[in-house]
């Protein structure tokens, strides 16, 4: 079923200027509607790094599911148990992987045409200010460089999680150590670097939530309007990453935030429940 325009934020645009945009990605408009049913939808391997956390738990799942997804690597410190997976198995190769020896880990073999980063963690979990930027910054751009491949003809994209709120200047750890990952990243040299910037995951398997997030979330719960703001279902997410990895930039540019100051494509949270609503 056809998205209404006002669903992907095109209700601003000409009539001229939706059917420019429609004969460039090979979309079909209306007058009312965008839909993705006429376009080329190549088929895609996908690399997931960070599977077993929260969000590359559902993450994971989606690209299983997908046709478009005909072979899904996940590597990482640990992997998926076989027991947990319920949909294309046949397509998933797993590999655990040495983050301090990647050279010896197989990334860059796979040729991904597209790599996931959900791999993050928390200072309380990592025991120290050094160890949290070694694993959230470190691992994170470390392991996107070594999945980038030697093929130049090879065109490659890269999703990946971060924050409300990153800036590579900011006082906080956090926020800083995402504003940093988020700039290292775009210097990687992919041809499409997409960034979400997620603000509080909900219906996830966090076992080591705190309890500022659980405080956080009882008040956020108290107005129905900041639960559309501040949060995100895990589900939502997952699907939009996984549309994100299919579409590319040129189509998300509907989706994207405008920030000149950005190398990227850079999707808010805001624009996440509507990407995700995308039927690809």
């Amino acid at each position: 079923m056809p998205l209404l325009s006002s669903e992907i934020g095109m209700n601003d645009v000409s009539s001229s200027q939706a059917l420019a945009y429609a004969r460039r990605s090979g979309l079909f408009f209306d007058r009312y509607s965008i839909s993705t049913r006429h376009l080329d939808l190549k088929r895609k391997s996908a690399l997931i790094i960070g599977a077993t956390g929260a969000t590359g738990k559902c993450l994971l799942q989606e690209l299983l599911k997908s046709p478009v997804y005909t072979r899904v690597g996940e590597f990482g410190r640990r992997v998926t148990s076989p027991d947990l997976i319920t949909t294309g198995k046949e397509k998933l190769v797993q590999k655990v992987i040495d983050f301090e020896n990647l050279s010896e880990s197989g990334l860059k073999e796979g040729n991904w045409d597209v790599t996931f980063i959900t791999l993050g963690t928390q200072r309380a979990t990592a025991g120290s200010a050094e160890a949290f930027e070694k694993i959230d910054r470190g691992y994170v751009v470390n392991a996107a460089r070594e999945a980038k491949s030697n093929d130049p003809s090879l065109s490659q994209r890269l999703v990946y999680i971060s924050s409300v709120g990153a800036n590579p200047t900011s006082r906080l750890l956090y926020l800083r150590s995402k504003g940093l990952t988020e700039l290292e990243l775009s210097k990687l040299g992919y041809a499409d670097t997409i960034i979400f910037r997620l603000a509080m995951l909900t219906g996830a398997d966090r076992p080591g939530k705190g309890l500022m997030a659980s405080l956080t979330m009882s008040l956020v719960n108290m107005r129905e309007s900041w639960v559309e703001k501040c949060t995100m279902p895990c589900p939502s997410l997952a699907r939009a990453m996984k549309n994100a990895g299919v579409l590319g930039n040129e189509v998300l540019q509907q989706y994207a935030t405008k920030d000149a100051d950005v190398p990227f494509t850079l999707i808010e949270n805001h624009a996440i429940r509507p990407l995700a609503g995308v039927s690809v």
